[in-house]
């Protein structure tokens, strides 16, 4: 048998003898060697007679920390190596990649790409064209990163764990909890014919828990998981966080479920928090407003959008107090760098104003697409080997440049539903219908929370729900949600992206109750 301290400690020999020397001293080293990498693959490239050309060498670390009730379940760290060349040739592209990187093979993987180009050129009847951007020659951009994840010993990321735990397994009626940490880093170097070269460090970081009631006598059981999000930040934020203090609260709000007040169906005031509404954002505001959904590329497996372009500036999207932004430069936001994946600075833009849908997520391929000239810098790629294509920015509802409190909004509301936490949805293929759920759920009557409730569900439509907003939270109400894993394209990529938001309140909602 071995005992906690004892395997954590063999995991730390086994990741020390596992870690990748050459990637590792590639990007600690000047970045003339990578420099050095990309100029073989762009001259390469324009030799074989591509108009563009650009090259992507990343490395990837990960680590996952699993435990439940009073044992580690797992420890799981991974690295990952390679580069990426992508050219255009008479207006088609082309893509190529591989792990073994040294000057011969991206010299060859360029030709490679060149030759795709050209073969894929017989079925492109839409000439690619790429918006302007400027070159920035030999930049470098970091996560802001007070205590680097990865450089933290895993003994105390452990017993932090074991701790959660513990306190959640002190309620009684708590039978089952589960916590665990995921820490991410990309390192990132990319180098385009437009004269750039750009380096890129990006950490994410999540710590988070389940805890389940399981009631024997009627067979049911309840989870209320953490309300904390990942987001782009270093260990100081696991250490920021009062998460044994949330534990022993989510346990105890798991087992007072099975005795909460049913959902009573029907049409009520709804005051979501920002541990909620980021999923309804995500899903409502994000999905539809990409370009390539709108324009049907996403069709045969993400779905298309409602939100197609003959609205672009004219759709009445929401009430007048809703202000929803993309932004890729949002502090703490997962979807936040300095540089896009093809090459783009990337900026704050308006996807809603006052109400009204304005813009949409783009790159650089799809600008003019709809009569712009610039990209807003939302090419992304998850891996050396995948293509990049448009994904989500952070996006984010701004806040009521009011201070308006959260008690403020529950003074406010006669008879209404409070909801926490992200849970189970359902939303069309156009992002129109939806439903969804929540962590915990709250009775407000005549200005105050009287009891908790169960079985809690809503439903409306995009525009009737964005529409229906009467009060918006201040900034003291503002918080950051967001999740690690958005999955689109084909073959699937997935994204990480943030959502940030105030407490806000809907009018005449339609409540569901679920057990039903």
């Amino acid at each position: 048998m071995i005992y906690r301290r004892e395997f954590v400690q063999s995991m730390i020999a086994l990741g020390a003898a596992t870690t990748l020397r050459p990637a590792e001293a590639l990007f600690a080293a000047p970045n003339q060697e990578l420099k050095g990498l990309a100029d073989a693959a762009l001259a390469t490239a324009k030799q074989a007679g591509a108009s563009y050309a650009d090259i992507r060498i990343n490395r990837y670390r990960n680590q996952f920390l699993f435990t439940r009730d009073r044992r580690v379940q797992n420890i799981v760290n991974t690295e990952d190596f390679g580069f990426g060349v992508r050219v255009l040739v008479d207006g088609t592209w082309g893509f190529a990649s591989s792990s073994v990187v040294t000057k011969d093979d991206v010299a060859a993987i360029a030709k490679q790409a060149v030759a795709i180009a050209r073969a894929n050129k017989s079925i492109n009847t839409d000439p690619v064209r790429l918006a302007a951007v400027e070159a920035y020659p030999d930049v470098e951009w970091n996560t802001p990163v007070q205590k680097d994840p990865f450089e933290v010993p895993l003994q105390p990321k452990i017993d932090l764990l074991l701790q959660i735990n513990e306190e959640a397994l002190k309620v009684q009626g708590a039978s089952f909890v589960s916590a665990y940490m995921l820490f991410v880093n990309e390192k990132k170097f990319f180098a385009s014919s437009d004269g750039s070269y750009i380096t890129q460090s990006l950490i994410r970081s999540y710590p988070t828990f389940s805890i389940t009631a399981v009631n024997r006598e009627t067979n049911r059981f309840y989870q209320r998981n953490a309300l904390t999000a990942p987001m782009a930040i270093g260990y100081e934020y696991i250490e920021s966080l009062p998460l044994i203090q949330e534990a022993k609260q989510a346990a105890e709000e798991a087992v007072a479920m099975h005795k909460a007040k049913p959902a009573v169906p029907g049409q009520k005031t709804l005051i979501l928090h920002p541990s909620n509404l980021w999923l309804t954002i995500h899903e409502s505001v994000g999905h539809p407003t990409e370009l390539d959904r709108a324009l049907g590329y996403e069709a045969n497996f993400a779905g298309t959008s409602f939100l197609t372009t003959d609205k672009l500036g004219t759709f009445q999207f929401g009430s007048p107090m809703v202000n929803i932004v993309g932004d890729k430069t949002q502090e703490k936001g997962m979807a936040t760098c300095g540089y896009d994946d093809d090459g783009v600075k990337t900026t704050s833009f308006p996807i809603i104003k006052d109400g009204k849908f304005v813009d949409y997520q783009t790159t650089r391929d799809q600008a003019h697409l709809i009569g712009q000239t610039k990209s807003h810098g939302c090419s992304y790629a998850d891996n050396w080997s995948s293509v990049p294509f448009q994904r989500m920015p952070n996006v984010s509802l701004q806040p009521n440049e009011k201070d308006v409190s959260e008690q403020d909004i529950i003074a406010a509301t006669e008879d209404g539903v409070y909801v926490k936490g992200d849970s189970s949805y359902s939303i069309d293929h156009q992002r129109y219908n939806f439903q969804f759920s929540g962590q915990t759920f709250w009775e407000v009557k005549n200005g105050k929370i009287t009891t908790q409730l169960r079985d809690v569900a809503y439903q409306s439509n995009t525009p009737e729900f964005w529409k229906s907003m009467d009060m918006l939270g201040g900034k003291s109400t503002y918080q950051l949600g967001g999740a690690f894993s958005d999955g689109k394209g084909q073959p699937t990529q997935s994204n990480s992206v943030s959502h940030g938001c105030p407490v806000a309140r809907f009018a005449k909602v339609n409540i569901l109750n679920t057990a039903r």
